[in-house]
C-alpha cells in the first residue's frame, strides 16, 4: 500500500535533481550536497529524471510540494492561476525557477491561435521570464508595456521586457512613451492628455493577460535601487503606510491603491485591471512576503507564481 507514496517520493526526488541540473546548472556533486545523498545517487536520480521524460528542457514533472502549496494558495486567496516553483536550498532568493515558471506560461499564451493582448510590467523577474522564451511567430498577439519605458535620467529601462518579447515574437508591441514618474501630477495630467497615449492605456486597459512583478518598499525597493524614487519620496511612502508596489503603483497592507506620494506622478496603467483579465504577479524571496500578502488581500493580482520558501512564509502570514 506503501508504494505510491514512496513512488511519488522518488520521482519528486529526481525532479528536484533534474531542476537543479538542467535549470539551476549544478553539477552533480552540487546537487548530492543540496539532497544530502551521495554522488552516485544524485547521478541516479539525475537519470531517472531523463528516463521518466519528467524533463525536457523545461521541468514537466509537477513536484508534489509545490502543488499542494499552489492549491493552498489558489483556495485561500481565491486565485484564478497559481504555479509554486522549488526553491533553491542554497540560494532562497533565486529567481532562476519563477521565471522559468512564467516562461511556460507566457510561451503557452503565445503559441495560441486565439489573439490575445498581453500586459507587461518591467522588473528583474520579467526580464529573466523573456530571456528564457525561444523565438515564436505569434503576429496574432498584441504585446503593451504598462508602464513608461523611460528612466529618470532620459535612458531606457534597463528591466524593459516588452521590447525584447516584441522582438522575439513578432507581435505588434506599444510601448508606453512616457516617463515612469513625472515631476508633477500637473504635468502628468498633461502628458496622459495626448491621444497616443490615451490609445496605448485604453489597450492596455483591455489585455486578457497581464505579467507582473511585485516590489518591496523598504531600503531595498527596486524603484529606490533603481534610482525612480529617491529617499525621501520612499520614506514618504512608508509613512503613507506603502506595503509594497506593482508597476509603480504602492499600495498598503491591505492592498488599497495609496492616494498622494509617487502615486501622483505616476504614468502606469491604472491598477488593478478592469474587466476579467488575468493579473499574474511573479515574485519570490523573503523581501516579497509582506508586498505579496498586501496585494493578494487587495486582489490586485488573480495569479501568483513564486516559490517553495515564499509560498510557505505567505500561508504562514
Amino acid at each position: 500500500m506503501a508504494k505510491p507514496d514512496n513512488d511519488t517520493a522518488r520521482l519528486d526526488a529526481a525532479a528536484r535533481a533534474g531542476w537543479l541540473y538542467y535549470v539551476v546548472g549544478n553539477t552533480q556533486d552540487e546537487i548530492a550536497h543540496k539532497l544530502k545523498v551521495s554522488r552516485a545517487t544524485a547521478q541516479r536520480l539525475v537519470s531517472l529524471c531523463l528516463s521518466q521524460r519528467l524533463i525536457t528542457f523545461r521541468l514537466e514533472h509537477p513536484i508534489a510540494a509545490c502543488m499542494d502549496l499552489a492549491a493552498q494558495l489558489q483556495d485561500r486567496f481565491a486565485l484564478r492561476f497559481c504555479e509554486v516553483a522549488p526553491t533553491d536550498p542554497s540560494d532562497v532568493g533565486s529567481i532562476i525557477g519563477i521565471a522559468e515558471r512564467a516562461a511556460v506560461l507566457l510561451e503557452t499564451t503565445l503559441r495560441s491561435e486565439t489573439p490575445s493582448i498581453i500586459g507587461l510590467g518591467t522588473g528583474r523577474a520579467l526580464h529573466a521570464t523573456v530571456d528564457r522564451l525561444p523565438a515564436i511567430q505569434a503576429p496574432q498577439h498584441q504585446l503593451v508595456s504598462l508602464v513608461g519605458n523611460i528612466s529618470p535620467d532620459g535612458s531606457a529601462s534597463p528591466f524593459d521586457a516588452s521590447a525584447k518579447l516584441a522582438d522575439l515574437t513578432g507581435a505588434q508591441y506599444y510601448p508606453m512613451p512616457l516617463p515612469a514618474l513625472l515631476s508633477s501630477p500637473k504635468e502628468r495630467r498633461n502628458l496622459l492628455q495626448i491621444h497616443a497615449v490615451q490609445r496605448i492605456r485604453a489597450i492596455a486597459e483591455a489585455t486578457t493577460l497581464r505579467l507582473v512583478g511585485v516590489g518591496q518598499l523598504d531600503q531595498t525597493a527596486p524603484l529606490h535601487v533603481d534610482r525612480f524614487l529617491n529617499r525621501v519620496e520612499l520614506l514618504e511612502l512608508i509613512r503613507l503606510g506603502a506595503a509594497g508596489e506593482i508597476i509603480g503603483w504602492a499600495f498598503d497592507h491591505d492592498g488599497r491603491v495609496i492616494e498622494g506620494g509617487s502615486n501622483s506622478r505616476l504614468t502606469s496603467v491604472p491598477h488593478p485591471a478592469p474587466g476579467g483579465g488575468l493579473t499574474v504577479g511573479v515574485a519570490a524571496g523573503s523581501s516579497k512576503v509582506t508586498p505579496v500578502q498586501a496585494a493578494l488581500k487587495g486582489g490586485l493580482i488573480t495569479g501568483l507564481i513564486t516559490d517553495e520558501s515564499t509560498a510557505k512564509a505567505i500561508l504562514a502570514g
